[in-house]
């Protein structure tokens, strides 16, 4: 895999407005506006075939009507809509609450949604939240081509996406490297002087990323093949139990074990204590996003700080200067990410 695959470019990809219109899709179905109109709003007014030719051009420009009858095209919402994978003991949540602070103080309101790491509910929220035209988007991730992504870009909506890296956003972008994440704990561990190591990850794309650059860097340092454990939905305490089980089974000498999430982790320490495993004397533990009471906890997991902070900070900044109609230069930001070392490692 190419880590430059994650690099930001040096500037940005997209610009100013430019949304697709009901006149554009008229123009190209060959019907008069007020006839595309009433295809759309009123359809048994018009024939099936003239129905059908709008219905055509509103699926080649990616046009969504505007939910906001009434509503003038330069005026603006104040709103604000996010879109997050989850909020149940969430890595995203201080991301998310720093968001609506800022936002709220400069009279904006947030309007979130909930994906549960669904590329088909993800599309069906953001087909909801743009036909509602807030002033911004804004994404936990980076949205791969198909058809959300040709509606936001037709819809002339400024478009941040965040906890990741791209070459390619949308628009704008706050984020860091998943690959460069896995490495650095694979180096972290090591230089420990761990060397059998496992993997425990749910089914989630950037997940992977992190799990094959860890693997990857143990296996040229001449460690051998990392055992993974895939959870699958199952992001639970439960599924770091159940896998950290699987993990004594079928490698009972790993000595170090990296998971996709806190909870995850949490549920790994759980399952090793309960089987009378010392932690990290015999076996280490690693998690990932830090969330509150980690620090506080016996033993203290060892975990990879986001500043989800700063994301939601900046996040809102470049959101509300979109919004009044100013540039933002660079739009895109690697905020990095930090090793914490704790008890259990």
């Amino acid at each position: 895999m190419d880590p430059m695959n994650e690099r930001p470019p040096s500037r940005r990809s997209r610009r100013g407005s430019g949304a697709i219109t009901l006149r554009d899709v008229a123009k190209l179905a060959g019907v008069a506006p007020i006839t595309a109109s009433r295809a759309l709003n009123t359809p048994t007014q018009v024939s099936q075939t003239v129905q059908q030719k709008v219905l055509d051009a509103v699926q080649r420009t990616g046009y969504v009507p505007n939910r906001m009858a009434g509503g003038l095209a330069s005026s603006r919402s104040r709103l604000i809509a996010a879109i997050v994978p989850s909020t149940v003991m969430s890595v995203f949540m201080e991301t998310i609450e720093s968001l609506n602070h800022n936002l709220f103080e400069a009279g904006y309101q947030l309007m979130l949604g909930q994906s549960d790491y669904s590329v088909a509910h993800e599309e069906l929220l953001l087909e909801a939240v743009i036909g509602r035209r807030p002033d911004g988007i804004f994404l936990t991730g980076i949205l791969p081509p198909g058809r959300a992504r040709t509606r936001l870009l037709a819809s002339g909506i400024p478009v941040l996406e965040t906890w990741d890296l791209t070459p390619t956003p949308i628009d704008m972008l706050i984020g860091f490297s998943h690959l460069d994440i896995g490495r650095a704990v694979a180096s972290f561990l090591m230089d420990k002087g761990r060397r059998r190591f496992a993997l425990i990850r749910a089914e989630d794309e950037r997940a992977g990323r992190r799990a094959t650059a860890f693997a990857e860097a143990v296996s040229q340092r001449g460690c051998g093949a990392a055992l993974v454990v895939n959870v699958g939905d199952a992001r639970t305490l439960k599924g770091g139990r159940e896998a950290m089980a699987a993990v004594l089974r079928q490698a009972p000498e790993t000595d170090a074990v990296f998971c996709s999430s806190d909870l995850l982790a949490l549920g790994a320490m759980t399952e090793a204590r309960a089987q009378g495993i010392a932690i990290p004397q015999r076996i280490a533990v690693m998690g990932f996003g830090d969330v509150p009471f980690l620090a506080d906890m016996v033993p203290a997991l060892s975990t990879v700080r986001i500043n989800g902070a700063e994301m939601g900070r900046q996040g809102a900044r470049f959101l509300i200067e979109r919004a009044e109609g100013r540039s933002v230069n660079p739009g895109m930001v690697d905020v990095g990410f930090t090793i914490v070392d704790r008890d259990t490692t």
